[in-house]
């Protein structure tokens, strides 16, 4: 009886296109048809969701299209009604664009460096200039019918050719430094060794990343080149990836009020030394020809003693005291762990390759800056504009709700990996 209704004329007002007569593709997936309801399967909403979350797409309607095309696959150009809502169309893609590389490799370097109550003003300061955009956008995406071709055709039609084609140039060339940003967040996770961060003396080679990322750039032109479509079939499985990968780090933070991992940091009075360096944190003979050779100077070696520090202490230490408020510093100086009263800091000079060095210099706008971009990926639900069935509800409730839940965990990221202290958070 359905694949007649799809054939007779009289009931062709159910979709947008009066000349569709593809059966297949039309849906009554969420209808409520009392008439029929005896010759209809209910779908539980648990079994419903699955199924959509298990047909998950990163792909947008033009991209399928054109792969279809290629293909030769496509049998009708015309569609019925799309079927992505809120949840699966804007809320899941807006947070596996948000949740980037930023997160997990410089926010707990943001901390260290700016304090807790700094870092919760840089969070909320670009949390809310996103949140102020998202409103625009919304306003916009509210005005009237959202045409399908993603936020510039929605820009240019409701606001003008100027206003489209200036947010589409910052929209392209933003997309375009994002995918070098990411690229060498994932070279950054495949050379670092995990135990060197942790001991403060992690260093990577510029050219390595250089080298390694133009590889990865190629590798990705290639696979675009084949067919994004194969990487859409793991489309769900990154975005797994992602939740597991913000799980992990709550579950480590938990796991601490158990027991703290066994990774420690070799201290010479208050300063941090690089642990490759000594096998054991003590004043052997080696040690001691190391600091108080012809290349390089003792006094300091003297007049301190070498100790070992956890390098997480866990959240039942005092470290969220200690480190509530900034430490900037200046490049090229040793780091310290502040004590009171508080000292000038020294700066480093040519013999003190053994303590840990501050690569650049830091200050609040620096951090403002390397954070900001985390919070950017808005404009994937509304590149979905014709995958919608009521983009002008899903665009703003689920670019906000996005936005909100990002917020708030990044703002308890700022305290879930607190039980580390300052120098581990310090990348030289």
């Amino acid at each position: 009886m359905l694949n007649k209704l799809c054939e007779n004329e009289s009931h062709k007002e159910s979709t947008p296109f009066l000349n569709s007569n593809d059966d297949e593709d039309c849906s009554y997936e969420d209808k409520n048809m009392a008439l029929y309801e005896e010759e209809m399967d209910s779908t539980p909403m648990v079994a419903s969701l699955l199924n959509k979350l298990a047909n998950y797409t990163n792909l947008t309607q033009g991209v399928r299209e054109h792969e279809e095309a290629e293909d030769g696959v496509r049998r009708n150009p015309v569609r019925c009604v799309p079927q992505m809502g809120t949840f699966i169309g804007v809320y899941l893609p807006c947070m596996q664009n948000i949740l980037g590389v930023v997160l997990f490799l410089r926010l707990t370097w943001i901390v260290g460096t700016a304090g807790i109550l700094e870092s919760l003003a840089i969070v909320s300061m670009c949390c809310i200039c996103t949140l102020l955009t998202a409103i625009s956008m919304s306003a916009i995406a509210t005005n009237g019918v959202v045409p399908a071709g993603g936020s510039y055709y929605m820009i240019s039609r409701s606001l003008g050719p100027e206003f489209g084609g200036a947010v589409g140039l910052c929209f392209y060339l933003g997309t375009t430094f994002a995918g070098s940003l990411y690229i060498l967040g994932t070279i950054e996770i495949l050379l670092v060794d995990p135990r060197a961060v942790a001991a403060s003396s992690a260093v990577i080679d510029e050219n390595d990343m250089r080298i390694y990322g133009t590889c990865c750039l190629l590798l990705m032109a290639l696979v675009v080149f084949v067919g994004v479509k194969y990487v859409n079939k793991l489309a769900l499985v990154f975005l797994s990836c992602v939740a597991l990968s913000i799980m992990a780090i709550y579950a480590g933070a938990a796991k601490t009020l158990i027991e703290p991992p066994a990774f420690n940091v070799c201290m010479l009075g208050n300063r941090a030394l690089k642990n490759e360096m000594f096998d054991k944190c003590e004043k052997t003979e080696l040690v001691t020809n190391l600091f108080c050779g012809l290349n390089s100077t003792c006094d300091f070696f003297e007049s301190n003693n070498m100790s070992e520090i956890v390098a997480i202490p866990g959240l039942r230490s005092d470290v969220i005291k200690e480190n509530l408020w900034s430490n900037y510093d200046d490049a090229n100086m040793i780091i310290e762990k502040k004590i009171s009263p508080k000292l000038p800091s020294v700066k480093a000079g040519s013999k003190d390759q053994y303590y840990v060095i501050n690569d650049i210099t830091t200050y609040f706008t620096l951090l403002v800056g390397i954070y900001f971009p985390s919070v950017t990926g808005i404009m994937a639900g509304s590149n979905r504009s014709g995958d919608l069935r009521d983009a002008q509800r899903s665009i703003p409730v689920g670019t906000i709700l996005a936005i909100v839940t990002t917020s708030f965990l990044c703002i308890l990221y700022i305290w879930a990996p607190e039980p580390l202290p300052t120098i581990a958070w310090t990348r030289v």
